[in-house]
């Protein structure tokens, strides 16, 4: 079946799913976005996700133009118009169409586009040996000049790292802040676990507050397992028990290398593993619902 692309209220199929070059979202990057799972039809983390996608729209004085229960039907009805039970779901909400220039009310309205689509970022094999990533020189962003809850389209800085990752021939690339300090991975939070406790660096570190990122931690904690969002080092990360990245794609993989130095044993750690069961196991429960 041709996969139809939502559009400002209509549907399109996928090769008719166009924006104007006058977009301020294609201009300027100028929007914001939202990645979502699907899982045997049911959206997971829906209403955290939608918040997040208004909270990153007032954050840039950007009017969505529905109500969060009318963005929902909207995501629904492409879900079913595709005939998706398990997939990705890409929320854009674009500035809109303008004039050149840098003032966003020049814009006439907001446009929104919902693509839903399968995905996978990383082959089973990964999964089940972890990731080869190592530390880029690209600078995460200072939260003081973008702020990093925003999940704005401008994602350049991120895109700058993931060039660095794909010539050095890396799955992936954590990138640290102006201070020195791990921040994040190009596309997802990163964990470590020393001495049976998990450490993950605290939103002042200039992160993303990962869904993903989130359910982790309520998981661990509901487990007994102590999690600390602390500042973290190049050494930590060197000296980790064991390593592991979480995003809505990725979900949770482990790493095994980092800048070619072996995570302990460079398998899957038992922390690791045991929070991806218990996060499969809540994806399933979920879906069931």
């Amino acid at each position: 079946m041709e996969p139809k692309v939502y559009i400002n209220g209509k549907l399109y199929a996928k090769e008719d799913a166009k924006v104007s070059v006058f977009d301020h979202g294609l201009l300027y990057g100028d929007g914001v976005f939202e990645g979502i799972r699907c899982y045997n039809g049911t959206v997971f983390k829906f209403s955290e996700h939608i918040d997040r996608l208004y909270d990153s729209a007032e954050a840039i004085a950007l009017e969505i133009g529905l109500t969060k229960d009318e963005l929902k039907s909207a995501v629904l009805d492409t879900l079913k118009a595709n005939n998706l039970r398990d997939s990705y779901i890409r929320l854009v909400v674009t500035r809109g169409v303008g004039k050149l220039g840098l003032d966003p009310f020049n814009c006439e309205k907001p446009q929104l586009i919902i693509i839903t689509d399968t995905i996978q970022l990383y082959s089973k094999e990964l999964y089940e040996k972890g990731l080869d990533v190592i530390i880029v020189h690209t600078i995460r962003n200072h939260p003081e000049a973008l702020n990093p809850t925003v999940k704005s389209m401008n994602y350049l800085n991120n895109i700058l790292a993931k060039i660095e990752c794909i010539k050095a021939g890396a799955a992936e690339g954590i990138m640290l802040n102006k201070d020195g300090f791990v921040a994040e991975c190009t596309g997802d939070n990163i964990f470590i676990v020393k001495d049976n406790v998990i450490f993950t660096p605290p939103v002042s570190a200039g992160i993303l507050i990962g869904i993903t990122r989130n359910v982790v931690i309520e998981l661990a904690e509901e487990a007994g397992i102590t999690v600390r969002e602390e500042q973290l080092t190049q050494d930590d990360l060197y000296n980790a028990d064991e390593c592991f990245l979480t995003g809505t794609a990725a979900e949770i993989i482990s790493v095994a290398n980092i800048d070619g130095r072996k995570v302990s044993t460079g398998k899957p750690g038992k922390i690791t593993l045991s929070l991806l069961k218990k996060y499969q196991e809540l994806t399933m429960a979920y879906s069931s619902v």
